[in-house]
């Protein structure tokens, strides 16, 4: 498995891997959200192509996917996480840790100071993610909790506070 920076040729693949990864969370008959945020994202001026990562199996073909976008605490810019997405046939082979570790270590080369996402707690908290208000950062939707969690990157400072806001395209989800 090798992972790189999504190309033009790669659209359509990734929305077949967030289609499939995420098929059982939505409405018999439906395509998933996740499906179109990713294209809707890369319309948004919060598109960082470089936080745009694919798992491509030995064929060639790809198996997963993820993504951060420019989001805000407060006025400072910060990244805000998603989809991750891996096909079922992968899964539970490590692919999701893997682009994880990956899009978390090009974010930080990229002196990002922190990433936000809203999911479960006891996956992401082996990645290093921790629940926002323990940073004194505000979820956009305060019922999601502890859902709503942040990694603190190398330029993190503990003055970062306030409420998060991801890119326009997750509002319209």
């Amino acid at each position: 498995m090798m992972i790189r920076q999504e190309a033009p040729a790669d659209v359509d693949a990734i929305r077949a891997v967030h289609g499939a990864a995420f098929a059982r969370t939505a409405e018999p008959g439906t395509t998933p959200v996740e499906a179109g945020l990713v294209d809707a994202l890369r319309s948004d001026p919060g598109w960082i192509p470089a936080l745009s990562l694919v798992a491509v199996d030995d064929t060639g073909a790809i198996a997963g996917h993820v993504v951060c976008t420019r989001g805000w605490v407060a006025s400072v810019p910060v990244l805000g996480l998603g989809p991750l997405g891996v096909l079922p046939r992968y899964q539970g082979r490590g692919i999701g840790s893997a682009l994880m570790h990956a899009v978390l270590g090009a974010a930080d080369a990229l002196e990002e100071p922190l990433v936000a996402l809203l999911g479960e707690p006891a996956y992401y908290r082996r990645f290093g993610f921790r629940p926002a208000s323990g940073y004194g950062i505000g979820a956009p939707v305060p019922a999601w909790g502890e859902y709503f969690q942040v990694r603190a990157l190398s330029a993190y400072q503990a003055a970062l506070r306030g409420d998060f806001t991801y890119a326009t395209p997750f509002n319209e989800v």
